[in-house]
C-alpha cells in the first residue's frame, strides 16, 4: 500500500468506493459521499485540485451542524494497493495544519483524519498510511500532530497508538459536533 496524490487515473476507484456506500467523512457519512460524487460530476478537475491545497485557497468547509468555516492549509492522499484482491483504492487520509507554533482553530479537531473502505479494513492500511502521513507533516514543519477519535472507536485508537500516539485528553467536540465526547492523541514528529 502506498499513498498517492489524487489524480484523474485514481478517480474511478474513489468514485466506486463512494458509490458502494463508503465516505471519507466519518461525521457526515453518506451525505458527504453524495456531495463529493456531485462535485466530481460537475468539476472533477476542481475536486482534485482541492485535494492539494497548502495555501488554503479552496472554499469554506461545512461542519456537521451546517456552519461554515474558513479552510486551513491541507492535503489529501489516497491509500492505494495494486496488489490487493480488489486492487486500487483503499481509503483516504488528510493532513491539515496552521503555521508552526499556532494551534489549530477550535473547529478543527485534529491535524490528521483517515478512513479505510470496509472491505479493506483490519489489514494494517490505516496504521501504515498514518506513518507515511507523519513524514508529510514533518515536511510542513510540524513538530507534532494531534489526532482525535471517538471513545468507542478502538480500531482508530490502535492505529494511533501503533504510531506512538499518546492520549492527552478527553474532551467535548463542541457545538458544531453536537457536543459529542472525543479523545485527543498527540504524536511527536522527530
Amino acid at each position: 500500500m502506498k499513498l498517492v496524490r489524487p489524480g484523474p487515473e485514481h478517480l474511478p476507484g474513489y468514485c466506486a468506493a463512494l458509490q458502494r456506500g463508503w465516505s471519507p467523512d466519518n461525521v457526515r457519512g453518506a451525505v458527504a459521499a453524495q456531495e463529493m460524487l456531485q462535485r466530481i460530476t460537475e468539476d472533477a478537475e476542481g475536486f482534485l485540485a482541492l485535494a492539494h491545497d497548502p495555501e488554503a485557497r479552496g472554499p469554506a468547509v461545512t461542519l456537521p451542524d451546517g456552519t461554515q468555516r474558513p479552510r486551513i492549509p491541507s492535503l489529501t492522499r489516497w491509500m492505494w494497493d495494486e496488489a490487493g484482491d480488489e486492487g486500487g483504492f483503499v481509503g483516504s487520509i488528510g493532513l491539515r495544519w496552521t503555521p508552526p507554533g499556532t494551534p489549530l482553530p477550535p473547529h478543527v479537531l485534529g491535524h490528521i483524519g483517515y478512513a479505510v473502505v470496509p472491505w479493506k479494513q483490519r489489514q494494517g492500511h490505516a496504521t501504515h498510511a498514518l506513518a507515511l502521513m507523519l513524514r508529510l507533516a514533518r515536511e510542513q514543519g510540524l513538530g507534532h500532530v494531534e489526532i482525535t477519535t471517538d471513545p468507542d472507536n478502538l480500531a482508530s485508537q490502535r492505529v494511533i497508538i501503533a504510531n506512538e500516539g499518546v492520549l492527552i485528553e478527553r474532551f467535548d467536540k463542541g457545538a458544531a459536533y453536537g457536543h459529542l465526547p472525543g479523545l485527543r492523541y498527540r504524536i511527536a514528529i522527530e
